[in-house]
């Protein structure tokens, strides 16, 4: 009986019960990123993930995510809007002004960035307006959760890193694409993208782990997008599900560069259900049928139902 006592309060203090989105709470979502969110320009050639992933919860979708933003362009410039500088403050004038509805317990706040902070033109080739460190980065992250909690938010799911090499772009057998023309060592880009995202997800997790308990009432999941992807790369047979062979390799729409060209050599576009066979629609995104696997983890954290990928802190 002791041992059972204690076994009980060691969860509760870790927090493992009892912590989380009840069913039926959730009535919004509102969504933050770069392109692998943005509604407003589809990186996957289809419906985006925040679409479906409202549609699968039933609830409202206030989109903020920006395609090719980072989290600060005070530390990683890329012409497009940032999350801490437009995105943020876009979103907390819209619920100044009523334009988003909802209470502080009816709302889930998502984030899903650092593909462009980590990426080409920025910490792994540098770039001249990028003076950032993988740390100042990854505490521009978590503090996304701070800001909107001072704003009265308290649901939020942290989406990290996928596994980048992987991706075309950045696998060590990629090829001069639409994302990068110049010449690379491929092999070097692979593993120091591997480093990067690896140590980058470690920092937020142990920075989200301390900042979680010094906000009151507020609930956070990290949510494991690296291990859903590496999954789906080691299992595509589970995930996809087009007409074709399934795909980890190649891409929907792959196009070829001459080193240095402006335009390409070659292009190909997979049509129809074979579409759903790729785990990438280009060199750099996921495909819509990721997206859709994606959108049904995400659904099932905001209907208050249990996910693997997803950890309540």
């Amino acid at each position: 009986m002791r041992l059972s006592t204690v076994t009980v309060l060691l969860a509760l203090a870790s927090g493992s019960l009892g912590a989380g989105i009840r069913p039926q709470q959730i009535k919004n979502l509102v969504t933050f990123g770069d392109s692998y969110t943005s509604v407003d320009w589809s990186a996957n050639g289809g419906t985006p993930w925040p679409v479906y992933a409202a549609g699968y919860a039933g609830v409202n979708l206030y989109p903020y995510a920006k395609a090719g933003a980072t989290c600060s362009n005070n530390l990683t410039y890329r012409p497009f809007p940032p999350l801490s500088e437009s995105q943020v403050p876009a979103y907390l004038a819209e619920k100044a002004n009523g334009t988003v509805k909802g209470s502080s317990q009816d709302t889930v706040y998502t984030l899903w960035i650092g593909t462009n902070d980590l990426g080409a033109n920025a910490l792994l080739t540098g770039n001249p307006g990028s003076k950032a460190s993988l740390s100042q980065v990854t505490d521009c992250m978590v503090n996304w959760v701070n800001t909107l909690y001072q704003s009265g938010a308290r649901n939020f799911i942290f989406q990290n890193m996928i596994p980048l090499e992987t991706t075309p772009i950045y696998a060590a057998t990629s090829w001069t694409g639409r994302y990068w023309t110049a010449q690379r060592n491929t092999t070097e880009w692979s593993v120091f993208m591997r480093e990067l995202v690896l140590s980058g997800n470690e920092l937020t997790k142990l920075k989200l782990r301390n900042l979680a308990p010094r906000l009151r009432g507020a609930n956070i999941a990290l949510f494991d997008s690296h291990s859903l992807f590496a999954d789906m790369y080691a299992n595509p047979k589970s995930y996809l599900n087009g007409t074709a062979p399934t795909n980890i390799t190649g891409a929907v729409d792959t196009c070829v560069y001459e080193l240095n060209a402006d335009t390409p050599s070659s292009c190909v576009v997979v049509q129809g259900n074979d579409r759903d066979s790729y785990l990438w629609y280009d060199e750099l995104h996921p495909s819509e049928q990721a997206s859709r696997i994606v959108a049904r983890e995400i659904s099932r954290v905001v209907s208050g139902k249990s996910s693997r990928w997803a950890t309540w802190l």
